[in-house]
């Protein structure tokens, strides 16, 4: 895990940075994209965080990533893990950027492992926020496969 995600979880300091800055959501709008953001966009990535109350869940989300055996959300993201053979034989996009801070390219490499039949698009100048980088090359790309599997596209 990034020292800048492990810091939301520290005691007390991860609080008041997650929940009482907006620190972890305000962070991303910055982090996760390689380009950036314009204002309207970003504030409408914070938009649903606006007070201390609004931010519990994502306070709750950062404490719950699991990073040991004892963790426990461990024994759901072992199930996890192992029902994804499930999704092999499904229609599957994987458009990924390669700038991500916190996904790096170990990760690509397990979805692509995991799902060899995947059309599988990697964008090295985007970042975490793929779509926010990459929208003019991505969205041909959904439209096509949209089409190609269900034949719709919008």
């Amino acid at each position: 895990i990034p020292l800048r995600i492990a810091v939301c979880r520290w005691p007390l300091l991860g609080a008041l940075l997650v929940r009482g800055m907006n620190g972890f959501a305000r962070a991303a709008t910055v982090m996760a994209v390689r380009r950036r953001m314009r204002p309207g966009v970003a504030a409408g990535f914070l938009a649903p965080y606006g007070s201390w109350r609004d931010r519990v869940a994502v306070h709750a989300f950062v404490r719950d990533i699991p990073m040991d055996g004892r963790h426990p959300s461990m024994g759901a993201l072992v199930g996890i893990e192992h029902s994804l053979a499930g999704l092999a034989d499904r229609p599957m996009l994987i458009c990924w950027g390669g700038g991500d801070f916190c996904f790096d390219d170990w990760f690509y490499q397990q979805w692509l492992r995991r799902f060899p039949d995947a059309e599988a698009h990697y964008f090295p100048g985007a970042g975490h926020y793929v779509l926010e980088d990459a929208l003019d090359a991505i969205r041909p790309l959904v439209s096509r496969f949209l089409d190609r599997c269900y034949g719709t596209a919008p």
